[in-house]
Order: structure tokens, then sequence, then C-alpha cells
């Protein structure tokens, strides 16, 4: 047992809509007998991603006595839940399930593998000219994308190079899927509109579980966006970690300014 901050639900004020389901990454909340349920402490990372998503006011964030937030057992709940669902999505793509058997569908970790053609001896789709010098092969091989989102233990995050990149860049910068997402796992933020603190810690237990192999944050030019790398910055103190960090700038008009390394964290 720890003393640590942890869900805590107003049953009186509770009234079972399961708004709050999908905003717990972890699975620790449930609707048990038509009101939300922490089902298990280790469960919860007290993070607080779900208080926002309850229209009653139930959830909040008390500091007590609880068991230590288990990342293992989140893992392990979500292969049972995984074990329940089919396993792939229908469809032309293979988007294998990693988690959240419950909840919103859109808010499930998805590993998406894109279809090879020429391997299955299939002519491509007649495809539109999006743009000379842009890929029209989608890059992204995970789901979700917006770090608040994103579960610290899905499988796709152990040793990968992550992408920290300003929810603006993918609109300015036209090779954005060629040159910066692939082989990446993206994490989608706004310093300027989010919760930054909350996105600090969240990138704090990303970093901690999974041995990352470096970092990119990926920002625009506009000042507000320097935001992202000191989110960076303060999430590797916070976990103790030390990482080289890519700081990529893009301009307005969709230019790279050139790229620089820093190494940051303990």
């Amino acid at each position: 047992m720890v003393e640590r901050w942890i869900i805590r639900i107003d049953e009186e004020k509770c009234n079972g809509c399961g708004l709050c389901i999908p905003g717990c990454a972890e699975g620790a909340l449930q609707i048990v007998d038509g009101k939300a349920r922490l089902v298990r402490e280790a469960l919860c990372d007290g993070l607080g991603a779900c208080l926002g998503d309850c229209p009653q006011g139930a959830l909040t964030l008390e500091e007590r006595e609880v068991e230590a937030f288990d990342p293992e057992l989140v893992a392990a709940f979500h292969q049972e839940q995984s074990a329940k669902e089919s396993g792939t999505v229908p469809g032309e793509t293979g988007i294998k399930l990693d988690g959240h058997g419950s909840g919103c569908p859109g808010l499930r970790s998805l590993t998406i593998h894109h279809r090879q053609e020429q391997e299955q001896g299939e002519a491509a789709p007649a495809q539109r000219d999006l743009g000379q010098g842009t890929s029209l092969k989608s890059e992204l091989c995970h789901w979700p994308v917006q770090l608040s989102l994103l579960s610290p233990t899905a499988h796709y995050l152990k040793g990968a190079h992550l992408l920290l990149c300003a929810d603006c860049v993918p609109f300015a910068f036209a090779g954005f899927h060629e040159q910066l997402l692939r082989d990446r796992v993206v994490a989608v933020a706004c310093p300027k509109l989010d919760d930054a603190m909350g996105h600090v810690e969240r990138l704090a237990a990303i970093i901690q579980a999974n041995h990352l192999a470096g970092i990119t944050v990926a920002r625009m030019e506009v000042p507000c966006c320097s935001g992202l790398l000191r989110m960076v910055e303060m999430a590797l103190t916070m976990a103790g970690v030390s990482l080289p960090v890519e700081d990529v700038v893009v301009t307005i008009a969709g230019d790279l300014k050139a790229p620089q390394t820093h190494q940051m964290g303990a």
C-alpha cells in the first residue's frame, strides 16, 4: 500500500451514463449496477484523464493509502479484454485490437497493418493525385493518436521512437507522413489549448514504462508551440530518464527548419 492520488466516485452524483469509461485508458472504471465503479485500485494511475468526461461532476481525485499503480496488471487486463474481441476489424487493412474491450470503440488501442498490394499480386486502386512530392500511403501504424488517450502500456510504445506532434503540423507540412511519421509512434497535443501538466504526467508515464529509443518534437514556428519542447523536458526529468530529443520546427508556409537535437532529462 502507498499513499498516492486516485479517483474518487460520488455515487449520489453518478447517474451511470458511462461517459467516463472511454476516458480511462487503463480500464479501471466500469459500470456496475448502474453506477461507475473503480474495479481495482492498482488499475488507476491517478492522472485523472477521466475527470472532464463526467457531466455530473461525480469524479474527483483524492490522496489516500491505496494499492500502488501496476502497469503490468493493466497490460494483463487489456490482454484479457482483447481476448474477448474478434481480434481483427473487418476491412482491407488488418487492424489488431490491443485493448479497451469496453467503452467507445473510437478509443480502443489499435495496431494498423497497411495492406501491401504488390505482395498480394493485386494492382493498387486508382488514387487521386493530391500533389507532387507527397506520399499517398498512410504511415500511421497505431490508434489512438491524441496524447491524452494513449495508454502508457500500449505494446506499440515498447522501444519506439515517439513523435510528439503539435496538432497543426500535419496541416502545414505536406511531407508529414513520409518524412516525420514513418517508423514513429505519434502523440498529438497542443501546448496552448490542452492541459499541459496532464500531458507532462502522461508523457512521464510513457517514458518510464517503455524504454523509448528517442523523441522527436514536431512543432510550429509560433512561440506558444515551443511549450511542447518544455513539456518533454519536464516529463523526462519527472521520469528520471535521459534521451536524445530532436526538435523539428515547421514554418507557417510549410517548410522545415534545420532540426536540432538535444540530450534532455536526468
